[in-house]
């Protein structure tokens, strides 16, 4: 594979594994940073900036490239202080992805793969019901609502201009160096302390970080990937107790989980004012990727079991730093 590939998002945990792997591939890599940024990666261009909205100059940054991958975004958090936030959103990864698109198009890009959310499909499924991309979009935050506008935005350049547009939209994507509740979930199975989640009957699909890195590097040449949109997971869905039996496994560790039946843990979470977090522990979300096997001959190549050793041994390592 050869391809010039501009890159932003390069320093966080999707970007930077996929930074990664494109410099295995051989690709020219130009990676974008915010000023102050740095990159451990070597024989990567870097060009800095001061922001990603609607505002920023890329005009200087494209030429010669051919494909974007557009992973900088404004994440979701948990408690938003942001008075408000929908507008907060809107500004990076609206504005921002569509003034980016349409520098990318009068650069000449071919294709700009855009790294999108489950959160546009919405929170959840009832059990044995799976997500698909021709699902009717039903975002739930500001968060899921800024990918699906930036989504629709990008669609409506695509058919104006030609650029290919390939969205992929991720499940909760883990690994090596993988931050917030995951990180949470190891530290108290390492630790040995009791949770109450040994009675959650629920489905969760997931992703490892290199299955989405391999899919998004996939879609940077496959023909068949052009104007598509995609959901990715490893393709084998876990229970909340059947996740933790496994992560405490990778650890080494005792999994010392209570039956607490999960309408308990849903009403206290409600009492405590925590029922998103309930809703994500207790409930399922499942995505079928039904047609990104079949559109792109893709299966994810490395197992959920494999991918949780890794991360358990990163982790273990992080420790001793």
């Amino acid at each position: 594979m050869s391809h010039s590939v501009f890159l932003t998002g390069a320093t966080g945990f999707v970007g930077g594994a996929t930074l990664k792997r494109l410099v295995a591939e051989n690709c020219t890599v130009v990676a974008a940073l915010r000023n102050g940024s740095k990159l451990l990666e070597g024989n990567v261009k870097t060009v800095h900036v001061d922001s990603f909205d609607g505002a920023t100059s890329w005009k200087e940054c494209l030429g010669g490239v051919d494909v974007v991958i557009h992973a900088a975004a404004r994440v979701h958090v948990m408690n938003d202080t942001e008075a408000a936030p929908l507008a907060a959103f809107r500004k990076i990864n609206v504005e921002g992805t569509l003034n980016l698109a349409r520098h990318s198009v009068k650069a000449g890009v071919r294709r700009f793969i855009f790294i999108s959310s489950i959160k546009v499909n919405g929170e959840g499924t009832p059990a044995g019901v799976a997500y698909t991309p021709e699902d009717i979009p039903a975002p739930a935050d500001p968060y899921g609502v800024s990918k699906m506008e930036a989504e629709q935005g990008l669609r409506e350049l695509a058919a104006e201009t030609g650029m290919e547009v390939v969205i992929i939209r991720p499940v909760l994507v883990y690994g090596p160096g993988v931050k917030a509740n995951f990180r949470s979930m190891m530290n108290w199975l390492d630790k040995g302390i009791p949770l109450p989640f040994g009675a959650i009957h629920n489905n969760r699909s997931l992703v490892a970080l290199d299955n989405l890195v391999d899919l998004i590097i996939t879609c940077i040449s496959h023909p068949a990937a052009a104007n598509q949109t995609f959901l990715v997971s490893d393709g084998e869905d876990l229970s909340t107790t059947q996740l933790l039996r496994k992560m405490a496994s990778a650890l080494g560790r005792p999994a010392r989980l209570l039956p607490v039946p999960s309408w308990v843990l849903r009403g206290a979470a409600a009492l405590l004012g925590r029922k998103s977090l309930s809703n994500r522990l207790c409930g399922s979300l499942q995505v079928d990727i039904s047609k990104t096997r079949s559109l792109l001959g893709w299966l994810p190549p490395v197992s959920a079991e494999d991918a949780l050793k890794a991360t358990a041994q990163n982790f273990q390592e992080s420790k001793k730093q």
